[in-house]
Order: structure tokens, then sequence, then C-alpha cells
């Protein structure tokens, strides 16, 4: 237990010290096509909450109305920020948007600040904005797909599962509205909180996550968990995990690939060879070419 807790220590120690590295003036604008619009730091909840502000970045040059990919960053619930993730997915951002995909890359609030469910509430709440102004920024709301990474691709999970579900409700504020996505890309998530080896661990993420160990709470486990809410109606998935990932198990998104196939999902997991957790061996050509392709596929 305390080789486990000293990884995830050190895993979020690492991933403090990449989001500090990033300004609020935008440290990611260059990763895009020459000619990308941005528009930065939009408050997407109408407060003035740093957590709640999202980044819009526009193709150059497109007619007509576009597809939009959220991307949801990593960081275990508790650091990181809306920079993070296209920090070491370069190239495959700049790919996204130079075929012609609108990408919007939002912040929400840590567990350190408001327990789940506050998480998905903020994600859901930004997508509710950018349906809302789907207009206004050039977006197809009928093409929506959500890409997460580690913990958001748990929170990109859950917004492409749980909208069938009677908990909905539990997971959107009053203000936000209907969407459907497309597709999900989920770049090794967790998908069932209650099997992390610090499952009895108070001090873990995933307990943090909800307030408790998830052995002792595991109905509020269960509520957090994105195999949950599995059905027949949910969009395809394009799952992506290490080989090597020693801090979210690839059990996680077998499991999640599991449920998907046996509810007649299309889904396809990739496992990485000797790939560990996240880092630049994700953000390779194979690999983006599938993102791509899956993306254009569906949106």
């Amino acid at each position: 237990m305390n080789k486990i807790n000293n990884i995830v220590t050190t895993a979020v120690l690492f991933l403090t010290f990449i989001g500090q590295g990033f300004s609020q003036t935008n440290p990611v604008i260059e990763v895009f096509p020459k000619g990308t619009v941005l528009h930065g730091n939009v408050n997407y909840a109408n407060d003035t909450l740093q957590k709640h502000l999202l980044d819009i970045y526009l193709p150059q040059k497109v007619s007509g109305k576009i597809p939009l990919v959220i991307f949801v960053h990593g960081g275990g619930w508790l650091v990181n920020d809306k920079y993070a993730d296209i920090g070491y997915m370069k190239e495959t951002v700049a790919e996204i948007v130079s075929k012609g995909f609108a990408l919007a890359s939002i912040d929400y609030r840590f567990a350190t600040q408001a327990i789940f469910p506050v998480q998905i509430q903020d994600c859901n709440r930004a997508v509710s904005f950018l349906v809302d102004n789907a207009d206004r920024y050039g977006f197809d709301k009928d093409r929506i797909a959500v890409m997460g990474f580690s913990a958001g691709g748990h929170l990109a999970s859950l917004m492409g599962l749980s909208k069938n579900n009677d908990v909905t409700d539990f997971f959107v504020s009053k203000t936000t509205k209907g969407f459907d996505f497309k597709a999900v890309v989920d770049f090794y998530g967790p998908a069932e909180l209650i099997l992390f080896p610090g499952a009895n661990d108070a001090k873990s993420p995933e307990a943090l996550l909800i307030g408790a160990p998830p052995l002792d709470r595991p109905d509020l486990a269960k509520m957090a968990s994105p195999v949950t809410y599995v059905d027949e109606k949910d969009p395809p998935f394009l799952i992506v995990h290490g080989e090597k990932d020693d801090l979210v198990s690839p059990r996680q998104s077998q499991l999640l690939s599991s449920w998907l196939t046996v509810n007649g999902v299309e889904n396809e997991l990739i496992v990485v060879k000797d790939a560990p957790h996240f880092g630049e061996m994700f953000d390779v050509e194979h690999i983006r070419t599938k993102v791509i392709a899956f993306l254009q596929r569906h949106l």
C-alpha cells in the first residue's frame, strides 16, 4: 500500500509541476496550426471561479458549421488545467484542428475544492454553454465528441454514458440543457473506482473524489464509476490505455470495453505496448490516425 501511495504522490507532484508551468496567457496556442482562432478563458458558468473557464480553438477558413471536440484534462481530480494534456498531445491536437474540427478545452473544480459530483456537473455545464453558443462560434451542436485523459477520461466517459440514465439530473445543474455526444475518446480513464488498490485508503485520489474510501462507501463509488451507466443507447467509444500503466490499471479500460461490448455499443480498445500512464507515447502516428478516423467517422 505504501508503494502505491508513493506512486500516486509522485504522479500528483509531477502533474502539479506541469500545471504550474502554464500561465493564463495560453501557453499552448503555438501547438495549433497557423491561423487558428483562439477564444481564451471564456467563463462558462457566469461567475468568477477560475475553474469555470474554457478555451475554444477554431480552424482557419472553414465554411458552414463545424464539428466540436471537447477536451477534459487529467490530474487525479486534484491538479492540472485546460492546457496540460494539450502540452504532450501536440501532434494529435494540431491534426484535430487541421482536419476541420473545433476544439474546446475545459477546466473544472478539483476534489479539494468540492467532492463529486461537482466535477461532472462542471463539465456538463461547460458543454451546455458550448451548445447554447454554437451559432456564435460556428459549432454544429449535432456533431459533438468528448475526449478525456486519465481523470478527464473518467469524466468524459461519465458524460457520454450517463445521458440516458435517471441519475442525469444529479449530474447537471438547473441551468444545463440537453445535448447528445456522438463519440467518446477515453485515454486511460478510471472506469470502476472500487477496483483501485487504494480503495480502502482515505488519502487516495478516488477517496478524495467521493469524500470517502470506495470500500467504505461502495454506493458513492458506484455512482462515480462510468461502468455503472453503460447501456445500449451509448455513443461509440475509442479507448486507449498504456500496457504498463501503474496508476490506472489497463484492466479498468478492459472492463469498460467489455461492458460496452455486452450491451452492443461500438467500441475499440487500444493497449499501447510498454506505455506508462501518460506521456508522448500516446501522441504517435498509429494512435493519432485511429483517433482522427474515429472522429471523422462519427462526426
